[in-house]
């Protein structure tokens, strides 16, 4: 029984790789390189949850980063447990083979509350206060207090919104290090998000892309050599491939303006309310789940959806099991952008009523995926004094919303998610193993445990 690793790089390809990744494009000459063929959705838990299954979100129920919780009338992005995934994942099938196989899950997704052996993924403290406090959930829940003795608290605010940086995968890095020192396991499984802010921000072929490809480089050449210097069995995955957008097409506002989104009023500003309307949209990048509350609507909902500019199929009943994301969970239709396209979840017509919410960083209050969180807004003067204070204040014990992202989805020159993707774009798996030049995302966790075994 080998020990191998699967480093998650997201947002990896060919596209990206060249002068700034010196040690990656040296390291992985002598070894077999597949393109993933795109999955839907092409989206971090379902692709996450597809690669560690072998299934398809038919089978494990992961519809995306989030799905319409119907016995509630809520939307849920984010969850965290793993009691959620319906299907066995790969460290409960290597059991089988071997009961001494052990896991180590460094920041996947669904990493609470699962059968690995030891997990760290992030968990934040909320305060009474209002305080969102930066920490980490492990598993044993001693490991937590051992890594942040040691590389200091993880880094949240690096990990998302307007700060992301380097120091958020550096962090995972150097943890996963540390982990493999303690415990030996027989697969590592390390989750490097930091290609994904940049290449959403600003497209993959800007400029500013290439401090980020330079900076998860040397990233990648710390983690890779300690792990081959221990014996291990590095291979290099991504998700997906992030590629240029230009058009934003605000889903729930069609659906508004058809008069089948029903809001509430609060202190003059809209609130989504999912369980009144007779349809509504879960933006997800380049995927939309449809959820009809009143099915008599579901035929002119596919027309006037198949007639939206930027809008490059609805799957109904048919096309979703054809697309294996026939699972309840899913919206009783799916939208795909086009290439150039992608969904945002804003259902309000006026910016002025947009919830408080909308403007600060919430990935569990928004119904739908925010890339735009990642921004500090442009047209607010001397922001950074301003962040600065209502910082102050915070730590003062006052409660301050901390609003400073736009609300402008122009912003955003990269995303991911559809089919319809080009061989520069796709996403990859590198491995000391010979693989086939084009391989399935159901066809990793195979690999990885014949690797292993």
């Amino acid at each position: 029984m080998k020990n191998v690793a699967l480093i998650n790089v997201v947002g990896l390809t060919k596209r990206l790789l060249g002068d700034h990744t010196l040690f990656l494009s040296a390291w992985m000459r002598d070894k077999s390189t597949a393109y993933i063929q795109p999955m839907l959705p092409g989206v971090t838990c379902s692709v996450q949850t597809t690669f560690l299954t072998g299934k398809t979100p038919h089978d494990h129920g992961i519809v995306g980063n989030g799905w319409y919780f119907r016995d509630e009338c809520e939307v849920k992005l984010w969850r965290q447990s793993n009691k959620l995934v319906q299907a066995p994942s790969i460290w409960e099938t290597a059991r089988k083979i071997n009961p001494t196989f052990t896991c180590a899950n460094m920041f996947w997704w669904y990493n609470m509350h699962s059968t690995v052996d030891y997990a760290v993924t992030p968990r934040p403290q909320y305060r009474a206060n209002g305080l969102k406090i930066p920490d980490c959930y492990s598993h044993p829940a001693e490991l937590r207090d051992l890594l942040q003795k040691e590389l200091g608290t993880f880094p949240l605010f690096n990990f998302w919104g307007p700060k992301t940086s380097i120091k958020s995968s550096q962090w995972i890095a150097d943890a996963a290090q540390n982990v493999f020192r303690l415990y030996q396991p027989n697969l590592l499984l390390v989750y490097l998000p930091h290609l994904d802010y940049c290449t959403q921000k600003f497209g993959p072929d800007h400029i500013k892309t290439q401090r980020d490809l330079l900076q998860i480089d040397q990233v990648l050449e710390g983690l890779v050599q300690f792990l081959e210097g221990e014996g291990v069995e590095v291979n290099i995955i991504s998700e997906y491939g992030v590629v240029p957008v230009s058009h934003p097409i605000h889903i729930n506002r069609i659906l508004r303006k058809a008069g089948l989104i029903n809001v509430r009023s609060e202190n003059g500003l809209e609130i989504l309310d999912a369980g009144q309307s007779k349809a509504f949209a879960l933006a997800d990048h380049q995927v939309a789940h449809i959820y009809i509350n009143d099915l008599a609507k579901k035929e002119s909902i596919f027309q006037l959806l198949q007639n939206t500019e930027g809008i490059a199929e609805v799957l109904d009943t048919e096309g979703k099991r054809e697309a294996n994301i026939d699972h309840p969970r899913s919206g009783e239709l799916i939208a795909i952008a086009q290439p150039d396209s992608w969904f945002t979840y804003y259902y309000w017509l006026e910016d002025h009523k947009a919830p408080d919410f909308a403007r600060t960083v919430d990935i569990h209050k928004k119904p739908g995926y925010d890339p735009v969180e990642m921004f500090m807004d442009p047209k607010k003067k001397l922001i950074i004094p301003r962040v600065a204070l209502k910082l102050i204040a915070k730590k003062l014990g006052f409660r301050v919303l901390m609003d400073f992202i736009p609300l402008d989805a122009n912003l955003i020159k990269g995303s991911h998610g559809q089919l319809n993707v080009k061989d520069k774009d796709k996403a990859l798996f590198i491995s000391p193993e010979k693989v086939l030049d084009n391989i399935r995302a159901t066809e990793v966790h195979d690999l990885v445990l014949n690797q292993i075994f």
